[in-house]
């Protein structure tokens, strides 16, 4: 079983890491596993046409504004389709992480 160290490879890659194509050799879906530091601002989560994502908050707590808006608690999740677009952001003192699940809708096959 090959195994892949996502948190390591995403604080190489800046932050964050998407799992995907280049990794599986399959377009059918990707994982983004990402780091927040504290009170880190700025991650635009906007799936494109012809995607979807589920985003969960994994550890902390994440404010999310723009076409969703409120507080993601630790361990809740929400979903988002096409040209939607929010901002994520860590307003609190410790790390966050989320980890956004994605792939193509209906019309997103390629």
């Amino acid at each position: 079983m090959k195994t892949f160290d996502l948190r390591q490879m995403a604080l190489e890659s800046g932050g964050e890491y998407v799992f995907g194509v280049k990794d599986t050799g399959s377009h059918a879906c990707y994982m983004i596993y990402g780091v927040l530091g504290p009170g880190e601002k700025g991650r635009i989560v906007n799936p494109g046409a012809g995607h979807e994502e589920i985003v969960l908050a994994q550890r902390g707590d994440i404010e999310v504004s723009g076409q969703m808006s409120g507080t993601l608690k630790e361990g809740s999740s929400f979903h988002i389709a096409g040209d939607e677009e929010c901002l994520l952001e860590n307003n609190s003192s410790g790390e966050a992480v989320y980890i956004i699940a994605g792939g193509h809708s209906g019309e997103g096959h390629h």
